[in-house]
């Protein structure tokens, strides 16, 4: 996979070139991956514009959406699959949400985060993109969508394109053959264009006391935290297989059809 420059969409990746098995690739230009599209502007970013997006699939909250909503190209569907709305209504929000509120206040964030709770923080999210009903929800959509040959080109994207997104990339990956070490790879890569994107927040932060090791944290993607969710889905179901058989809902049609989409 390789980022794509864009001067208005944060961290935008195409999942096409990821390297599989027996020499095949992902097919290029056909799902995406970024941040959120609040600053989306076609006539000043000809990179985007060249994409022909043609579905949208925002995985944010309520409030993520009405703070910061996206802008969709003209002719684009936009679809919305809210992964953490169970989470949220069943916890305090997590912290994945949470980031630019924790990064203005280093003696809340301390005593929220500190001692390496933020790390547990993030664990408990990620296992929650496996085992709650939203997140199933959305990423039922996004195997759907991907695999439908008339949704033409995709992005997938929450708000810094980093926790719900590369979950979903790594399904996507996982179903199309990627070896282990491919998917962490991948997940692992947007971390310069994430902490690019939030370094003036990350500079004030510690400038005013805040402690570097929380904002990495929270800022940051780490392997323990893709992990949490693939055990979770090693134990619940077995393998990724079943967890999108029978966790998602997904039909073996229908990952097969996203397999002869996507796999040149």
């Amino acid at each position: 996979m390789t980022a794509t420059p864009s001067t208005t969409v944060a961290n935008l990746r195409d999942l096409g070139g990821t390297p599989l098995p027996g020499g095949r690739t992902v097919r290029p230009g056909l799902v995406l991956r970024s941040g959120q599209l609040d600053r989306l502007d076609l006539d000043a970013d000809p990179v985007v514009a060249a994409l022909g997006l043609r579905t949208v699939i925002d995985f944010r909250t309520d409030t993520e959406r009405t703070d910061h909503p996206d802008r969709i190209p003209a002719g684009a569907r936009l679809l919305i699959g809210d992964v953490l709305a169970d989470k949220l209504n069943s916890a305090r929000m997590p912290a994945a949400v949470q980031l630019k509120d924790l990064l203005s206040d280093p003696a809340v964030a301390e005593e929220h985060l500190g001692g390496g709770r933020v790390q547990a923080l993030f664990a408990d999210t990620y296992r929650s993109f496996v085992n709650t009903g939203s997140a199933q929800a959305a990423y039922r959509m996004l195997l759907t969508e991907a695999a439908d040959a008339e949704a033409g080109p995709l992005l997938f994207h929450c708000t810094a394109g980093k926790d719900r997104t590369g979950w979903g990339a790594t399904i996507v990956l996982a179903l199309l053959g990627a070896d282990d070490d491919t998917l962490m790879a991948e997940y692992l890569s947007v971390n310069p264009a994430v902490k690019q994107a939030f370094a003036p927040m990350i500079e004030g932060f510690t400038a005013a006391g805040g402690d570097p090791d929380i904002a990495l944290a929270l800022i940051g993607v780490f392997p323990f935290y893709l992990q949490a969710a693939l055990d979770e889905v090693e134990t619940r179901y077995g393998s990724m297989e079943k967890y999108v058989r029978e966790g998602l809902g997904v039909s073996d049609e229908t990952v097969e059809a996203l397999r002869a989409r996507l796999v040149a």
